[in-house]
């Protein structure tokens, strides 16, 4: 792999063509860049340090609602591996977040109700286990007749 990527980052416009890229379309490309994939921890901080990360931005979406969200280390660490696994870079990584809170984000003014506090560890992510307690049966019944 490592060859592979010092190979790369030797390309010339030329070896675009002699690929099989047409001329007129190499010919547009004034820079040509060879990208590594993110680390494991490049993906973590893409998760936790921006001013607008994607964690701080669930957050502040559960403070609205009076309610505290909370990721374990080990949650992060797996939904990194899992961005990686898709080899689509930092973008994997709201698809992944969006796939494991899209329920509870849809429940979440009914259940703050009853669980104000909200924790996602690694099993959460690997959708062996949900992050939250079960509506009480009367407040379930009225949302499935509504």
């Amino acid at each position: 792999m490592a060859e592979d990527d010092k190979l790369l980052s030797q390309v010339l416009p030329e070896d675009l063509v002699n690929f099989g890229m047409i001329p007129e379309f190499v010919g547009r490309l004034p820079v040509t860049v060879a990208l590594q994939p993110l680390s494991l921890e490049a993906l973590i901080s893409i998760l936790t340090q921006p001013k607008n990360a994607l964690i701080k931005q669930y957050q502040a979406m559960f403070a609205m609602e009076g309610a505290e969200l909370h990721f374990t280390d080990d949650a992060l660490r797996t939904v990194a591996k899992r961005a990686q696994e898709r080899k689509t870079g930092a973008r994997a990584l709201r698809a992944i977040l969006e796939e494991v809170m899209l329920d509870l984000m849809f429940d979440l003014p009914q259940r703050v109700k009853f669980q104000k506090s909200f924790t996602v560890d690694a099993s959460v992510v690997e959708g062996k286990r949900t992050i939250y307690t079960p509506l009480p049966a009367s407040d379930a019944g009225a949302k499935e007749t509504a």
